[in-house]
């Protein structure tokens, strides 16, 4: 299936340094590892620069004095500094990747908290693919720079700082002329920061559209197959991996064009090291063993800088990663608990709409200057087309969305005074997608309910007329559905769904096209244990049969977004011409004869 049209993603206000720094915050709860990590560092590096001195003295002293001792001496002390750099590295390595990897951890736990804070309309807008791209593989672009990469480049500049001094010490015209390169050097990788980040950014992006693309291939492989759509969807998602192929080889090409010249600028020193030091030993300014020592630092020197090169790519794409992930922790939360909000007392149920309308973002006006109210306890249908407004109802009760206009009450009490969880914890859901997750019959049913004991799952499955095919499944409660339920039949589905709603004991019950997706000796089953269930709540069904509906003691007859129509069966009957061609419409599609002189009463 074709990826939906998004928007392109927002250029963030931060700039790359503000992001990166926002990034090393993560670290701050990790300051003892830290700790460890620099110091450790910091000892690294004095043994680094300490060992080309060894040298030069064992060759100077040891070698050409012919004093065999000190060169042993020269030789042990090198192979001690060795060994205490080698445990040193041990732990620098232990501790920095366990430091990035507790970043990880927090920040992916911080965007699953902040996706489930963010309102329908952020999800409205987003693609699963993107948001999947963005808390695994940017997450871990970011786990990588506050870890090896960051502690590279400052170990890097750390040992360029150590050895550019020592090589002033040792012979300050040869040490000015050799560091000379360095302002090159860094010049040229500031510059390709700066080329490389927006094709990062491009990369990343291209791989979510892809992400997203795989995704619904994968979940929508039944229609795919059913529809004989295999060969077109390979050519789209081809069409997508091309794209992520020519990007991914623009990036290949720039880095490649980047090392040799780095290379380059970085061996001009080395050949004159060899030539003007070559001539400084010979008129006997420099001993050999200075020569030797200036060749192993100037290499120590190439060497970050070279690191730095590779740094640089990494440093722009955890840029452009923390761009995005930060993107969504500082999406605006739409929806909120008011600073004064208090939470529901347990709910009688009534249930009042004053003047509600409600567009989505970009305009587009769903419903308009809606008013009703349900009592607690009655059933209230909702009817009407396609897009009339009915679920943008069922959506706003739950502060799903949020009235353009208008307020909506329970008990009363406006919702938006109310915390969110106290009214959501007492609304039970019966989505006419019903979504089961890839876990346990029992884990699905006790969702809503996870303290729930077996008694309680066993009515709730009872009630719901799931016991029965429940158990004849080769594990009972504990028997494992795949993912959204694919090993269940709809109509299983469906009662699994109302089970777990049914469990949370709701004041409020909320049944979107509830059996739609059953065959009717079920859906009798079902009603009949709803008409058990539903005393004492206010339910609000969205359905399309008639005998559904003209059992309930509120319809709400909607159309282009407006309650045209409101009372019982019998009284619209007598009131709404268009509610009593609905219902010959239904009776001839269900194979009944309608008899619209009011106030008779309708059988199927």
């Amino acid at each position: 299936m074709s990826a939906p049209n998004k928007p392109q993603s927002a250029q963030s206000a931060q700039s790359d340094p503000q992001l990166l720094w926002r990034s090393m915050g993560y670290l701050r709860p990790y300051s003892q590892l830290q700790f460890g990590i620099y110091g450790t560092m910091v000892l690294i590096n004095l043994i680094n620069v300490f060992a080309p001195q060894l040298i030069r003295w064992g060759i100077d002293a040891g070698i050409y004095g012919d004093n065999l001792a000190l060169l042993g001496w020269a030789t042990a002390l090198l192979l001690a500094t060795t060994l205490v750099k080698g445990v040193f590295i041990y732990y620098q390595g232990q501790w920095t990747e366990l430091a990035s990897q507790n970043v990880a951890y927090d920040l992916r736990n911080e965007l699953l908290q902040k996706l489930s804070t963010l309102s329908f309309s952020f999800h409205d807008r987003s693609e699963s693919g993107q948001i999947l791209s963005r808390a695994m593989q940017d997450v871990e672009r970011i786990r990588f720079l506050t870890g090896r990469a960051i502690l590279r480049l400052v170990e890097g500049s750390m040992l360029i700082l150590f050895t550019a001094v020592i090589l002033l010490w040792m012979n300050p015209t040869l040490g000015f002329l050799i560091l000379l390169t360095l302002p090159i050097l860094l010049h040229r990788a500031y510059h390709f920061g700066r080329q490389f980040r927006p094709l990062s950014f491009k990369i990343q992006d291209q791989l979510g559209n892809l992400t997203t693309q795989l995704e619904q291939n994968l979940r929508g492989a039944r229609i795919v197959k059913a529809f004989a759509q295999e060969q077109a969807e390979m050519r789209r998602f081809d069409a997508e991996n091309e794209r992520w192929f020519a990007l991914s080889a623009e990036s290949a090409r720039v880095q490649a064009l980047q090392a040799p010249l780095l290379d380059m600028i970085a061996n001009w020193g080395t050949v004159f090291i060899f030539w003007y030091g070559g001539w400084l030993v010979i008129q006997g300014q420099l001993t050999l063993g200075e020569l030797v020592a200036f060749t192993t630092y100037l290499a120590m020197l190439v060497r970050p800088i070279r690191l730095m090169g590779r740094i640089i790519p990494i440093l722009a794409i955890a840029s452009s990663a923390a761009e995005r992930v930060f993107a969504i922790l500082d999406a605006p939360v739409e929806i909120a608990d008011e600073p004064t909000a208090v939470p529901l007392p347990r709910l009688q149920g009534q249930v009042q709409f004053h003047d509600v309308s409600f567009a989505y973002q970009g305009g587009r006006s769903v419903l308009h200057n809606v008013s009703f109210t349900a009592e607690p306890g009655q059933m209230v249908a909702l009817i009407g087309a396609t897009g009339s407004g009915k679920s943008t109802i069922i959506n706003l009760l739950a502060r799903f969305y949020e009235p353009s206009a208008g307020r909506i009450t329970v008990d009363g009490i406006d919702i938006q005074q109310a915390t969110l969880y106290s009214l959501r914890s007492q609304i039970g859901f019966v989505m006419q997608d019903t979504l089961l997750f890839a876990a346990t019959i029992r884990d699905n049913i006790t969702f809503g309910r996870p303290d729930a004991n077996e008694a309680e799952i066993i009515q709730a499955a009872k009630d719901a007329q799931a016991h029965d095919f429940i158990m004849a499944t080769p594990n009972g409660y504990d028997t494992y559905v795949g993912e959204r339920g694919i090993t269940l039949s709809g109509g299983q589905k469906q009662r699994l769904a109302i089970a777990r709603a049914l469990l949370t004991d709701p004041r409020i019950l909320i049944l979107d096209d509830a059996t739609a997706s059953v065959d009717t000796q079920t859906e009798r089953l079902i009603q009949q244990a709803l008409e058990r269930l539903m005393t004492g709540r206010t339910t609000f069904i969205i359905a399309h049969r008639l005998s559904t509906v003209q059992r309930a003691d509120l319809i709400l007859l909607l159309a282009h977004g407006r309650v045209t129509a409101q009372g019982t069966h019998d009284t619209l009957l007598t009131t709404s011409p268009l509610y009593r061609q609905i219902c010959a419409t239904q009776m001839q599609s269900e194979g009944g004869i309608v008899d619209t002189t009011p106030p008779s009463r309708i059988t199927v």
